[in-house]
């Protein structure tokens, strides 16, 4: 008999099983970190290895014109290579990836499809590669984050530990891109909002150094951004800074409110996406043969501003355009570049491409903080302002204003660049542009699509209780309806069958009209003489208040401190009766999240 049991299970059952009887949790989940963090570091580097190799395979020998006319063909091309891939192959939306992440960690228990592990990688390194708008970092994170998702259901682990593989294989992803461990553990607590808890940081913290680790193995040690450190940064500078901060504030509202109204427009399109392909196409080509900073990621433009010293040297950014030669001509170019860049990343994505929108908020901060410090020394509004220090400080100053993540936008730069000594001006700039933005836009440009269907989780424990709760799970569906014209004396005889003090009053359609409380037929429920002379339609009344079946917890929640009701029904969008929700069950429920989500 324990033969046959034996040969029903799989391979995958025997090992949970020994896995269960010789390994912790604890020590599973700090194994399994390690992993993510490795093949999270080996997914960064395939992918920018793919991009590098699709690069110099369609640039070699084209830029040797003064205008390159493959500015035209290849982003439209990669637009449609891309497009047909995630259609006939994926076939899955993969777009918004960190989004995706936040939305399967509030609705969906953590489960990310197996295919985000290699599908976003494939997708976005052909749409960069041909030239598209986008960054590699966000379809990285997804990946990692993916790949903590699947092995953390692979061995069967709760909910919990599948949220904090998630963070992990996402800090790994960051800390391996750029070779910034602090970076990743950072971008995690605040842009996926996960606790930093003993229980979670540990895990982490070994993802990321793994991450960095591989990275320097697999890639050497050189940094992604060139920054020359040839002075110390001087205390008179403070109010030039503060200035940076309130404008880059400023420029992440102009990228984030810009990027939703283009995707808007290429939403509209959904039902044509040849249609959308060739509108973005067409717009993203045309901006890049007149601007070619906007080809693929542009960290070679954000090099340029960071170690040039010339108006030589900064001018080639504007090389095989139609301003190149022109010197004067580079403050409008930068100008017009940070205007443009976010209709190249929405024309991008919105036309079928796959790439995320980290690299562009590093981009347009770069050209953002070099054109501030133009103005700045043009006008001679204060002490003088090094161009390459704005740019490096532009780049954390609109990171963490896109992001909502000061903290990421100060440590990633000083880690990428090991422009330490720039940490109090990182700090400045990061700060009060997160507070700038924060007036006009208070969620991030990753939490905003989910915060207005209520489905963001925060770091405010109730509220993330809350969006992690489902209706879907506390209704309560069989539930004993009566008729309207059913007389007093059956529904006496309904009444003393029932386990619940309220019924509802259904019509053949099984559309809630209304419902029978007891507590309100007390005065006739003794009454045998009144049993034939009332109905129940004469005896319902309406409900306290109703519930949709998509109506968010918070909502649930309110109604019942409302309504002070201990029972509420759930209707469909066409008032069907789907069930009833109790208010012991939710608050039951509730009370059993909140302690788990505190057990470190």
């Amino acid at each position: 008999m324990d033969n046959i049991d034996l040969q029903k299970k799989t391979w995958l059952d025997l090992i949970v099983e020994w896995r269960v009887e010789h390994i912790s949790k604890r020590e599973l989940t700090l194994l399994l970190a390690f992993v993510v963090g490795m093949l999270a570091a080996i997914a960064a580097f395939v992918l920018h290895s793919l991009i590098h190799f699709i690069q110099e395979l369609l640039s070699d020998n084209f830029l040797n014109t003064h205008f390159n006319w493959y500015y035209l063909v290849f982003p439209v091309l990669g637009i449609l290579l891309t497009m047909l891939f995630v259609r006939y192959v994926v076939r899955d939306n993969i777009s918004h990836g960190i989004t995706r992440i936040l939305y399967a960690i509030s609705t969906r228990q953590g489960r990310l499809a197996a295919h985000n592990m290699w599908s976003s990688v494939a997708a976005s390194a052909i749409t960069i590669g041909f030239g598209g708008s986008v960054g590699a970092e966000a379809p990285i994170v997804l990946t990692g984050s993916a790949i903590g998702s699947n092995l953390a259901r692979v061995f069967r682990l709760d909910s919990k530990t599948v949220f904090m593989l998630i963070g992990c294989g996402a800090s790994a992803a960051i800390a391996g891109i750029f070779k910034a461990p602090i970076a990743g553990l950072v971008f995690t607590i605040e842009v996926l909002m996960v606790d930093l808890t003993m229980a979670s940081l540990l895990p982490m913290l070994i993802s990321c150094v793994t991450a960095t680790c591989f990275t320097y193995v697999l890639s050497g040690d050189a940094s992604l951004f060139q920054f020359p450190q040839n002075e110390a940064w001087p205390v008179n500078r403070v109010p030039a800074n503060a200035m940076l901060g309130v404008a880059c504030g400023l420029i992440s509202l102009y990228f984030i409110r810009l990027m939703t109204f283009c995707e808007g427009i290429y939403g509209r399109m959904a039902r044509h996406p040849y249609l959308k392909w060739l509108v973005g196409g067409v717009v993203l080509s045309t901006l890049i043969f007149l601007f070619p900073s906007l080809y693929g990621e542009g960290y070679a433009s954000i090099n340029v501003l960071l170690s040039g010293k010339t108006e030589a040297e900064w001018s080639q950014v504007m090389s095989h355009s139609p301003f190149a030669g022109h010197y004067e001509l580079l403050i409008v170019y930068i100008a017009l570049v940070v205007m443009t860049k976010a209709i190249a990343t929405a024309s991008t994505n919105g036309g079928g491409g796959c790439g995320g929108t980290f690299a562009p908020s590093l981009f347009i901060g770069a050209f953002g903080g070099f054109l501030f410090a133009r103005i700045w020394n043009y006008y001679g509004i204060g002490v003088y302002a090094p161009e390459n220090n704005f740019a490096l400080l532009g780049m954390a100053g609109v990171m963490s204003g896109v992001m909502h993540a000061p903290l990421t936008g100060v440590f990633l730069i000083a880690e990428l660049t090991g422009g330490y000594h720039m940490f109090i001006p990182l700090l400045i700039v990061s700060t009060i542009s997160y507070l700038t933005i924060y007036i006009f836009e208070p969620h991030s440009i990753y939490g905003m699509r989910l915060a207005k269907e209520g489905k963001l989780i925060t770091h405010h424990t109730d509220h993330a209780v809350l969006t992690l709760m489902s209706l879907d799970t506390v209704i309560e569906r069989d539930c004993s309806a009566v008729d309207p014209d059913m007389p007093l004396s059956k529904l006496i005889h309904k009444i003393s069958r029932s386990r619940v003090s309220v019924l509802p009053v259904v019509d053949a359609g099984n559309h809630l009209l209304g419902e029978i409380d007891m507590l309100k037929l007390r005065h006739i429920i003794f009454r045998t003489e009144l049993y034939h002379r009332f109905q129940v339609r004469q005896l319902m009344s309406d409900p306290p208040a109703t519930l949709n079946v998509n109506d968010p917890m918070e909502k649930t929640m309110k109604a019942f401190d409302k309504t002070n009701a201990q029972q509420l029904p759930v209707v469909d969008i066409d008032n069907v009766l789907i069930g009833y929700v109790s208010r012991s069950h939710v608050y039951s429920l509730y009370r059993k999240m909140v302690a788990d989500m505190s057990t470190d």
